[in-house]
């Protein structure tokens, strides 16, 4: 009996030994939990409404469906080029793992994408191009064509007056510290040259309705008020600046004015008629697309771009989206369709009537 016993006892404590070895090698040889990613998005102002509105939720909202652990380091510069690069190198410090870059001053950041480059960081140029380096991908729309757009829906609404020769335009440029700028310009100005006298032209600093304003105030003095029959402003925000100018200075009747990023006062003036058009950018799309690139690389991967965009270094691989020019009977079928906004918050009771000949009610 007792050696049974003790047989029983051995072969106990040899499975018992054999468990507990098996057990440390499992643990030993397990593999190491792997680190949440960082992706800090940088968006450089916020007077136009668009960033706040669209970009940041839309960016964020598509990392966390494609990366719930991801954590996001945001930050929105306020058009205020020092204040960018403070929080550029503070993410770079907290150990971000890729950046989404709207530069303030696109010409300026390269020392900050070289840092980033240095830490083996990716970067991706979202919405205006970084110019003097070479970084992963450039995300934003055809510039040219929106310019283009703007132009020849100037022309067209001039020619319908029978007003392009009678008198001359106001060309209201966004920031001259933003590439998107010269492009928007480029496009408009191959439309119109040599068939419309520019009576004024202005670069307006930090994209400001109220310095577009001041612009147009100027304009008016210069020019005469009876004496100008079209408006190329660069993005909304600007036009609702010149229109504020033309009321204030008495007009009945605006003259055609363009727009860009179908903000909702925008939309609400173009139903209205004070207001000819603007070009509805598919931010979800660019900030989506974003979100993407932003993730695979965090996870280091590199998708193949369709096409580049050369910065004047170097052909950077680009998404190029296309933008679309809306008039007040395409916004049902646009901005309307793809729920930008709700028709209860287009159609108050200010532009309902308008919002009733436009089929939108």
């Amino acid at each position: 009996m007792r050696r049974e016993w003790l047989a029983v006892a051995i072969t106990a404590v040899m499975m018992t030994a054999a468990c507990g070895s098996s057990g440390g090698t499992a643990t030993q040889s397990a593999q190491p939990k792997e680190e949440k990613k960082t992706i800090a998005l940088f968006l450089p102002e916020s007077k136009t409404t668009r960033y706040e509105a669209f970009d940041r939720p839309l960016f964020e909202a598509k990392v966390k469906v494609l990366c719930a652990d991801c954590e996001i380091l945001y930050s929105n510069a306020d058009q205020d080029a020092a204040k960018q690069q403070q929080q550029v190198e503070a993410a770079l410090t907290q150990g971000a793992d890729v950046l989404v870059l709207d530069a303030v001053d696109a010409a300026a950041v390269a020392p900050l994408v070289n840092q980033a480059k240095q830490k083996k960081v990716p970067v991706i140029a979202y919405d205006r191009l970084i110019s003097g380096i070479d970084y992963e991908y450039f995300v934003s729309f055809n510039n040219v064509r929106v310019g283009e757009m703007q132009g020849q829906a100037l022309l067209d609404a001039m020619n319908a007056k029978g007003t392009a020769d009678k008198g001359e335009i106001v060309m209201i440029h966004g920031s001259p510290t933003d590439p998107s700028s010269a492009d928007y310009k480029k496009g408009a100005k191959s439309v119109l040259d040599g068939k419309v006298k520019v009576g004024r032209e202005f670069d307006t600093p930090d994209w400001s309705p109220d310095k577009a304003q001041q612009e147009m105030e100027q304009a008016i003095t210069a020019i005469g008020r009876d004496k100008i029959v079209g408006v190329l402003s660069a993005n909304d925000g600007m036009a609702g600046g010149a229109i504020a100018a033309m009321k204030r200075a008495g007009y009945k009747e605006m003259p055609p004015i363009t727009g860009q990023d179908a903000e909702l006062a925008a939309v609400q003036r173009i139903l209205t008629g004070e207001q000819n058009m603007t070009i509805y950018l598919d931010i979800r799309a660019e900030a989506e697309k974003s979100a993407e690139l932003a993730v695979a690389l965090a996870k280091g991967e590199k998708p193949t771009a369709p096409t580049k965009a050369n910065n004047g270094t170097a052909d950077i691989p680009a998404f190029l989206l296309d933008p679309i020019a809306v008039t007040a009977d395409k916004i049902k079928d646009t901005i309307v369709k793809d729920k930008f906004y709700k028709v209860e918050d287009i159609c108050t009771a200010e532009v309902k009537e308008a919002c009733v000949k436009a089929g939108i009610q």
